[in-house]
């Protein structure tokens, strides 16, 4: 990976809203450990986009398990999962970080994962895909696979 990609992934940020106190906090789209709120130190929600050139700062070297939604703007059922992946990871905070990658604005991605479909989604441990699935589904369920893929890996 380049400077220059690790540099835009280090300097992209969210303000993020701490699901315990309410306080906002900046939380960068790639760091060390799991982003915490400065004022309670409850575990942030870590929700971030990734192109063809910060994926690997963003998603691969994250210390949490990734979930990639690998998505497009024209598809109708990546735009009905989107909240409820933000939901799931809302709840998981500390758990998961929620990585959305455009596969057409990142084809090296898309090609790389052989992306067939969208949405299509990965979870991620270190940068190994342990486990993936297309199409969308209820949070409910999201979750619950989420969980099975972490329990199954631990």
């Amino acid at each position: 990976m380049s400077a220059v990609a690790t540099q835009g992934a280090a300097t992209k940020a969210a303000t993020v809203a701490c699901t315990q106190c309410g306080r906002k906090n900046r939380v960068p789209a790639a760091a060390e450990g799991i982003p915490r709120c400065g004022n309670c130190r409850s575990p942030l929600p870590w929700i971030t986009d990734a192109g063809d050139d910060d994926f690997a700062g963003i998603a691969e070297q994250a210390t949490p398990v990734v979930l990639v939604d690998l998505w497009a703007t024209w598809c109708g059922p990546c735009r009905m999962v989107s909240p409820a992946l933000e939901l799931v990871a809302r709840e998981m905070a500390g758990t998961i970080k929620l990585v959305k990658v455009d596969v057409d604005q990142a084809p090296a991605v898309a090609q790389r994962f052989q992306v067939q479909a969208v949405p299509t989604l990965l979870l991620l441990d270190k940068g190994e895909v342990i486990d993936r699935q297309a199409g969308a589904a209820p949070a409910a369920a999201l979750r619950q696979w989420v969980e099975r893929a972490i329990a199954g890996r631990h």
